[in-house]
């Protein structure tokens, strides 16, 4: 599996690490270009948190296909179908919301796997990534996402399963599972210690760690702890940013 190509995101992470994504919530022409345009790793796809059909993934995918970009779709669970048809599209990665076991681990890596590994079913749409099975697999990233305390305490036993890319922390939901806030999670010691335990846990397994950041300072604060893949913005938060300065600009005495 060495000797096949790599993804766009695999390639990113072998040059350096960390690398930065931004978070696209709904469908749009322009917000994945100007991603790339700026000097993003990666561009993740929201079907999860988002307004995003499978037609509208695709779509963007192909877009951005010739674009030297990674690109990471996240799913509210390890429903096969789903997880497969992304991957048909020609996603590199799938991050797999709220997975609290070792067993739904299991079954977000069986979703990406052609059998008999796996349960995902034949049918490739994207004609530039041939039809090898062994390639098409390689190819594909699964992260684990991490947001429960639940999740915390099965941590060895996720971080064990095989085919696993990384885990990637979702510091809302863990803050809220946490009995804290969501607001500001990253900086609240309770969840702040949780988010290390995470990462000394998959890094000790050899797995890689990304996280939503959110802004560009949590995103140093995450770079310093060692996070491999740091997601810094959604579209529509760097849109009302990039508008509120303008207008600052133009308003200002």
């Amino acid at each position: 599996m060495a000797d096949h190509p790599q993804s766009a995101l695999q390639r990113a992470l072998s040059r350096a690490t960390p690398i930065w994504g931004g978070w696209v919530t709904g469908p749009t022409l322009l917000g994945p270009e100007e991603f790339a345009g700026a000097g993003y790793d990666y561009v993740g796809f929201d079907a999860q948190h988002g307004y995003l059909d499978d037609a509208d993934i695709a779509s963007m995918l192909r877009r951005i296909e010739h674009l030297p970009i990674g690109t990471v779709v996240r799913l509210p669970n390890a429903d096969a179908a789903p997880i497969g048809r992304v991957l048909d599209a020609g996603a590199d990665a799938v991050v797999i919301a709220m997975i609290e076991s070792a067993d739904q681990a299991a079954a977000a890596v069986a979703a990406t796997r052609y059998q008999p590994a796996g349960i995902r079913s034949f049918g490739p749409l994207r004609a530039s990534l041939g039809r090898d099975t062994a390639a098409l697999e390689s190819r594909v990233s699964v992260f684990a996402m991490i947001e429960t305390a639940a999740a915390l305490s099965g941590l060895d036993e996720i971080c064990a399963v095989d085919g696993l890319a990384g885990l990637y922390v979702g510091p809302a939901d863990l803050a809220l599972s946490l009995g804290v806030d969501a607001v500001g999670a990253t900086k609240d010691p309770a969840v702040l210690d949780a988010i290390v335990r995470i990462h000394r846990a998959a890094t000790g397994a050899g797995l890689l760690t990304g996280i939503h950041a959110g802004d560009g300072k949590t995103g140093r604060a995450m770079a310093k702890l060692g996070f491999s893949m740091i997601t810094l913005t959604a579209e529509s938060h760097a849109l009302r940013r990039g508008a509120a300065e303008h207008l600052r600009e133009a308003t200002e005495p």
